[in-house]
């Protein structure tokens, strides 16, 4: 657990010095006046102030009362029935102590996160021994994970079902264990590294997306406060200590007020609208937008709810949740917010109550085989319209364990979660027992072990029976697509066609949690047009802006392909990559001077020597009477497959066909 930067000052950069993002900066405001609102997801670029920002929020927080060396942080008056640090330690000793940001990194296991039961000690003495995770150390506290949109499907949702319960809950083999866990949720993500999934995302209660500074007096100020921070951060906090002491008292004073915050029942029908006609799917948006509102009228030092109070909270609640396809971007329609706010807002002026407090927080800111062009010539295509793809699964070729983020290639995976396919003598700590496996490798020695415990024992068990389950789930994978832009595929409209496809390949790695990668390979040379990414939007844009011309230098793009894949294996060895070619096969450029055909196939084989899962895609396969594309399939060690083969409704219909002519 880490509760500060490395490399930064142990004194928190003051809260109210950050510059701007205002909107973010009410958002983490309004959960810490109410935690029932659900926690924030930050979406933005790096570099703006998302981590500074959630540090610096526990210096606004009143300090805790907690039971000294509790890893629990129960509170002295109240510990919880069960822990197992109060019950057995006499004369617990109250202390104070800041509230605590625990930092959740993006390897965290799902063991790591919610703690682990020692199923061992359980079997052996008759007692449950639970070693507390990061949940536990988050109680009562700020829970913030940096770029949750990588982390582990399973740990996110353990994590949010924590967050919704105020409470984690531990089985392991008939073993349970559970404690309190009420803690804000604040995760931040770059959008550019993927997406969550819908279902995660909805959790969160607030989204904020983070604004860039352009202004260049803005950014030359964050300049200056920064560094006037890194030389002297305890200098630079006292600056800031009446700022601070204001915003403390402001935010104590709302906790006290919301109980006291109406709302009107017009007011409940402008939220009601404002979700319906966003597209908003279930009711939580309504239910988390009645609670910012009055928290947001808390805030304001007023009792009642106005339709300015909505709107400063409206899009927060909205963002994250309006129905849209996956390229499609996160957008709200303020305009429309503000007519239904005006048209309510005639309906409560003259049923306002008088109000006080006059602080007001910033709002939220609103074919013929031969190449068809000279190397000079350039058009760009439209992509096809996306179709669903045939199911493209694969297998892992090694026995690698790795996290369970995908839905495509079945491999072992770490943690417990996974299908139970075999148990194997554990290297090192058990952490996920197969209690079928080790009772069979205790039994045959139970005689000869009752007879020396003279019977006491109704089973004896030694460490080297114990066993360790395997599991196998699907993973995702990193999905290299490799797309010819020669002129040869601007005949007959292959590359409107093979855009088309490829964007509806992007659509089925979105859904199956693949990171992807986009090479484009037109004149003399290929080019990486998308590095390594999980965002669908991004890569459909760049997708859409490569232009098509000039000859078809084959073996440089396979070239380009090897060396992301070596570069991309090399980062994280658990990555498996699945290598996809779009292209006619007429090679007509080289890279040694030689048949740029064969240098093509002669680094083909590469692929295939290295067990890279290929899919050679062939846009035009009546026209390409030399069989080049089986050929370079071939030369992979991959699959061959013609363009229009992938779609589903081409598996679909055959299978109909087959059935009816009873096969």
């Amino acid at each position: 657990m880490s509760l500060m930067s490395g490399n930064a000052p142990q004194q928190a950069f003051p809260f109210s010095a950050i510059v701007g993002q205002d909107a973010m900066k009410l958002a983490l405001l309004l959960n810490v006046v109410n935690p029932a609102i659900g926690g924030l997801l930050i979406r933005g670029e790096k570099g703006t102030a998302k981590s500074t920002a959630a540090r610096a929020l526990t210096t606004l927080l009143p300090e805790l009362d907690v039971v000294m060396g509790c890893p629990f942080s129960c509170a002295p008056s109240a510990p919880f029935p069960d822990c197992p640090f109060c019950s057995t330690t006499p004369g617990r000793q109250p202390t104070r102590r800041q509230v605590r940001l625990v930092e959740l990194p993006v390897s965290a296991t799902e063991e790591a996160v919610v703690g682990s039961l020692d199923i061992e000690t359980a079997i052996k003495e008759g007692r449950r021994r639970f070693e507390p995770g990061l949940l536990a150390a988050a109680h009562r506290g700020i829970l913030y994970i940096d770029e949750v949109n990588l982390l582990n499907d399973h740990v996110v949702d353990v994590l949010l079902d924590a967050a919704a319960m105020g409470r984690n809950y531990v089985e392991r083999e008939g073993v349970s264990f559970g404690h309190p866990a009420a803690f804000i949720l604040i995760g931040t993500m770059n959008p550019e590294e993927g997406e969550l999934r819908p279902q995660f995302i909805d959790r969160f209660g607030l989204a904020v997306q983070i604004e860039r500074l352009d202004d260049p007096d803005r950014r030359t100020e964050v300049v200056r406060r920064r560094m006037a921070y890194e030389e002297d951060a305890a200098a630079f906090a006292a600056r800031w200590a009446d700022e601070e002491s204001r915003e403390r008292e402001r935010v104590l004073a709302a906790v006290a007020l919301l109980p006291s915050v109406t709302v009107s029942d017009e007011l409940l029908v402008l939220m009601a609208r404002l979700c319906a006609e966003h597209q908003v799917d279930g009711l939580r948006a309504d239910i988390v937008m009645h609670k910012a509102a009055r928290t947001v009228t808390a805030y304001r030092g007023r009792t009642t709810v106005t339709p300015e109070d909505v709107m400063a909270v409206a899009e927060m609640a909205l963002l994250h949740r309006m129905r849209r396809q996956p390229f499609d971007e996160p957008t709200l329609d303020r305009d429309r917010l503000k007519e239904l706010a005006e048209e309510i807002g005639q309906k409560t002026t003259r049923r306002q109550e008088p109000e006080t407090g006059d602080a007001t927080p910033p709002e939220p800111p609103p074919d013929s085989g031969e190449d068809s062009s000279q190397d000079g010539e350039q058009s760009v295509a439209q992509a096809g319209q996306p179709f669903q793809v045939r199911p493209l699964n694969l297998r892992a070729r090694d026995r690698r364990q790795r996290p369970s983020l995908g839905r495509r290639t079945a491999s072992q995976v770490q943690g417990h979660h996974g299908r139970y396919v075999r148990a194997a003598v554990p290297h090192g700590k058990v952490t996920d027992l197969a209690l079928d496996a080790t009772l069979r490798a205790a039994a045959p020695m139970q005689v000869r072990r009752q007879t020396a415990t003279l019977g006491n024992l109704a089973l004896q068990v030694e460490p080297w029976d114990l066993r360790q389950k395997e599991r196998e789930s699907k993973v995702g994978n990193l999905i290299v697509f490799v797309v010819d832009a020669s002129g040869s595929m601007g005949a007959q409209r292959r590359m409107e066609s093979t855009k088309g496809a490829v964007a509806s390949l992007l659509l089925d790695a979105y859904q199956r949690r693949d990171q992807v990668a986009l090479i484009a390979f037109r004149g003399a040379r290929s080019e990486v047009v998308l590095p390594p990414t999980g965002s669908a939007q991004q890569a459909r844009r760049s997708l859409e802006e490569i232009p098509t011309g000039g000859r078809t230098p084959l073996a440089h793009a396979l070239l380009e392909a090897r060396k992301l894949i070596v570069q991309q294996r090399q980062r994280d060895p658990n990555m498996v990559p699945l290598m996809v070619l779009l292209s006619d096969g007429h090679a007509n450029v080289g890279v040694s001077g030689g048949d740029p055909f064969e240098e093509a196939m002669r680094i083909a084989a590469w692929f295939r020597a290295e067990r890279v899962e290929t899919i050679a895609l062939d846009p035009a396969p009546r026209a390409n009477r030399f069989g080049l594309m089986p050929k370079v399939a071939s030369a992979l060690g991959g699959r061959y497959m013609p363009v229009d083969d992938l779609r589903a409704d081409v598996i679909q219909k055959a299978v109909r066909s087959a059935q009816e002519k009873g096969l």
